[in-house]
């Protein structure tokens, strides 16, 4: 590698090598030179060869020096300074700085101090840079400056965070639980077919009139209306609005009886995983009969607040309702006859837009029903006093073939997205195929797209989970047409800045899950930021011989959950039904999967170790035996280990259903798609209406208000 290319990757903030953990060590990689030319050239500098390199570097030299301001600055509130660059003549002058609150235009003048830090001579025009500092005590939020020279007047956006991430208010309550909730999996009498937000408002107040405070969530953002098959909670076509398929159509005004079609729902009912093609059938005809009234009821509040609704947009949802509505012209008419919408941008759009109104007002209708329901379960929270109430989750990034990436395509990088490293799990890396925000370019647009999507999930919030929350520091990409991948780099201190502003704003905590290739120090940087941590029971252990941590050795702030989505729910673990999953699929040899069940043979006898250190067993079903080979279920498993859970330091910790009712269903085996495993479709073995007599809940419950309360 040329010293030349690889300044010029440090410059841009492409990691010129990177390390992984592979088996007992770390391993490093060297990223190649076509790999840095290629992702270099893919941000917007050239690099083609050695001569392009230099004038990239060039350039790069004289970039800040080329405008007074920058587009944003981001600063902790008490850390309010900025740099301005003016020529000689003006910076010999009389400056004046006013700032204005960011939707305002009533400036006010403040005081700003001034300090030489560097000059430079540009052909024939002389520059000075200034360290400018401004007196003045800022709140927290967003701002406009302008500055004024005696010759021009400047602007630029500035952004004031807090110190540390919002905290939520425990309401004199020590240690706080609750449910982690895969939102469509939820079973009741009265749904069609998949959980929807009535479901929520059940879980609310079943949780809350248990003592519980939270209900964690799957990603709630739009899917694929053409093909819903495609589940994935984490692959929407858009972080900005809400699935569609979660709203509970009976409940929308000017519904009729005769909008169900009763043998597609006891298809949809009937069948033992969720039939996303028959749910949205079901749901999407009976949604359009309804808007469909809409014109005949013109003077109703319902309508009126759906037309407010439309007017509030700021372009964003028109966006996603273009997008949909081509995306479905093109499910039926094929790719080769729709030519000229591979962007938002241009004549053939807004034709477009004009020809197919009323199908796109009706995408935009499902957008306000979604958004009017959530917000009905969180004034049910509000009424049951919980201290946090919904835990959402933001997923990492979205499909380079979204709503959010055609709307805005030089946003991203256009021929690279993101993934993972290779690791222990998945040796040749993780090509997710999502779309990579150009870090230059965003902060060109002041981190805008950033804050909307958080403002989007923080929605009906008391706390967020940040998906891959290392991505905000570095995300790792791979070419589009290659295998080979090394990281980019945000401006972290940045990125956590607008957490921090957008987490008070919203009073939403931030939950950073961050297993897997974790930076050092980053952990302990997020700690000192407030950013909550996942405490996963599987995954906190002491040693590399697996011993489990013990509840005291829990950090506080954690919320802390026995597995997750990704994991075998607690009796599946115990009988090791993922490895013979693994095996079944081809992804595990014999040998390998003879040394997975010998691992879990010893992690079940850790297990047991670890509850009776605790002494968290039901006094009526202590234990009676090893069962160390699997060939039993111990009676109380799940409760002792709820207990040991809820007996940790953590300030949150959160039951899953499929542990309680003892599911024996993966959610998601990662590293699978449908063809291999029905991910994102499995449903609960309980209906929720019969969940609050359930035994099995009350007792894990009972003792899980012990421990919280101890």
């Amino acid at each position: 590698m040329s010293s030349l290319l690889k300044q010029l990757a440090d410059k841009v903030h492409i990691y010129t090598s990177y390390q992984y953990f592979a088996g007992s060590g770390y391993k490093t990689v060297e990223a190649s030179d076509e790999l840095l030319r290629f992702l270099i050239e893919d941000m917007g500098y050239k690099a083609k060869d050695d001569a392009a390199v230099e004038r990239s570097l060039e350039w790069l030299e004289k970039k800040r020096w080329q405008r007074a301001m920058e587009a944003i600055y981001v600063f902790r509130e008490d850390k309010r300074f900025f740099d301005v660059v003016l020529n000689k003549e003006e910076a010999e002058g009389d400056i004046y700085v006013e700032i204005a609150p960011e939707e305002s235009d009533d400036f006010s003048e403040v005081e700003v101090l001034f300090e030489e830090e560097e000059t430079r001579q540009e052909g024939r025009s002389a520059y000075v840079k200034f360290r400018a500092e401004i007196s003045d005590v800022l709140p927290i939020g967003y701002y406009r400056l302008k500055l004024t020279t005696n010759k021009n007047t400047y602007q630029t956006m500035l952004a004031v965070a807090p110190d540390k991430c919002y905290v939520f208010d425990k309401k004199n309550r020590e240690k706080l639980f609750g449910f982690a909730l895969q939102l469509y999996s939820l079973k009741s009498k009265r749904n069609w077919g998949i959980g929807d937000f009535t479901d929520l408002a059940n879980m609310v107040k079943l949780t809350a009139d248990n003592g519980g405070d939270v209900i964690g969530l799957n990603p709630l953002n739009v899917l694929q209306y053409c093909y819903p098959e495609n589940a994935s909670p984490y692959a929407s076509v858009s972080r900005l609005f809400l699935n569609p398929m979660y709203i509970d159509v009976e409940k929308v005004p000017f519904y009729h009886k005769s909008d169900k079609d009763e043998n597609l729902l006891k298809k949809a009912r009937d069948s033992e995983t969720i039939d996303y093609v028959a749910v949205n059938a079901l749901k999407m005809k009976a949604l359009y009969a309804i808007y469909c009234r809409l014109n005949d009821h013109q003077s109703d509040e319902y309508v009126k607040q759906f037309e407010n609704y439309k007017k509030k947009d700021n372009g964003d949802l028109h966006r996603l309702a273009v997008f949909q509505a081509i995306a479905e012209e093109r499910h039926h008419l094929g790719e080769k006859n729709i030519s000229g919408l591979e962007t938002a941008l241009g004549h053939a759009v807004s034709k477009f837009a004009k020809e197919h109104a009323r199908q796109i007002d009706f995408f935009k209708f499902l957008q306000f029903e979604a958004e009017r329901q959530l917000k009905a379960v969180y004034a049910e929270i509000k009424k049951c006093g919980m201290a946090i109430g919904l835990y959402r989750d933001l997923p990492v990034g979205v499909s380079k073939s979204s709503a959010e990436v055609w709307s805005d395509k030089s946003l991203y990088l256009a021929k690279s997205g993101a993934g993972a490293p290779p690791d222990n799990y998945f040796p040749l890396g993780q090509k997710w195929g999502l779309g990579a925000f150009n870090p230059d370019e965003l902060k060109e647009r002041c981190y805008k797209p950033f804050i909307r999507i958080l403002r989007a999930n923080m929605m009906c919030a008391g706390a967020i989970r940040i998906d891959h929350i290392m991505g905000l520091s570095r995300l790792f990409v791979i070419p589009d047409n290659g295998d080979a991948g090394t990281y980019i780099r945000y401006n972290e201190e940045d990125m956590m800045n607008i957490l921090a502003i957008e987490s008070h704003l919203n009073k939403c905590a931030v939950v950073g899950e961050c297993i897997g290739n974790v930076e050092g120090g980053y952990i302990e940087r997020l700690l000192d930021r407030n950013v909550y941590l996942l405490g996963v029971l599987w995954s906190e252990r002491k040693d590399d011989n697996g011993t489990m941590k013990e509840p005291q050795e829990y950090e506080e702030k954690y919320f802390a959950s026995v597995g997750t989505h990704d994991m075998p729910p607690l009796k599946a673990w115990w009988f090791g039904t993922e490895i013979a999953t693994m095996q079944k699929l081809g992804f595990y040899t014999e040998e390998e999967t003879q040394k997975a069940y010998h691992w879990r043979e010893h992690e079940r006898r850790l297990l047991l170790n670890a509850l009776d250190r605790a002494g968290v067993w039901p006094q009526d079903k202590l234990r009676c035996g090893d069962y160390i080979y699997g060939e039993n279920y111990p009676e109380g498993l799940e409760e002792a280990v709820h207990a040991y859970m809820a007996k940790t330091n953590s300030e949150v910790f959160m039951l899953m259903p499929e542990d309680v009712f003892q599911s024996m269903k993966i959610q998601n085996l990662p590293g699978t798609d449908i063809d291999k495993y029905p991910n994102w479709r499995s449903k609960q073995v309980i209906d929720v209406e019969d969940m609050a007599q359930s035994e099995a809940l009350k007792r894990n419950i009972n003792l899980v208000k012990l421990q919280r309360k101890s």
